[in-house]
């Protein structure tokens, strides 16, 4: 239970054909860092518990996985736009269940979860925790998604 964390606000999924890709910031500079903020325009929706039961079934992966995305080889501005991407693609085909691989050290290991907590990710997931051993361990995050209204 240590493991799984609430946020405040991963089966691999085809690329969208029409979708364009967020802008680039210019070269040299890092991403912005967002930890607690939320960006203009962004869903205000307040965050959801997970519940004991299903943060324990998350936890011990009785949850079935719907979807994974493995970020491995990807610089940090490609990882952040697929991992948009994917959040936005699962949540909206209805999935619960999915799976990243950040890989179990590295800047993409550190990023992701703050990634995570960005407006329109925010208020996608529910909770997240760290996935078992047989899924990536350290190396790979669950993502429980909220249910669409």
């Amino acid at each position: 239970m240590r493991d799984v964390r609430p946020l405040r606000r991963a089966v691999d999924m085809p690329e969208a054909p029409n979708e364009t890709p967020p802008p680039e910031p210019p070269r040299g500079s890092a991403l912005p860092r967002t930890r607690g903020t939320v960006r203009e325009g962004a869903a205000s929706i307040p965050p959801a518990r997970l519940d004991r039961r299903t943060a324990q079934r998350l936890k011990r992966s009785q949850i079935p996985i719907e979807a994974r995305l493995d970020l491995h080889g990807m610089t940090q501005i490609e990882a952040h736009a697929a991992l948009a991407r994917f959040i936005a693609r699962s949540h909206a085909s209805g999935l619960r269940a999915v799976i990243v691989i950040t890989g179990k050290s590295g800047v993409l290991h550190g990023a992701v979860p703050r990634w995570l907590e960005e407006g329109e990710n925010r208020a996608r997931i529910i909770g997240s925790s760290r996935a078992q051993a047989q899924h990536g361990g350290e190396g790979a995050l669950y993502l429980l998604l909220r249910r669409q209204r």
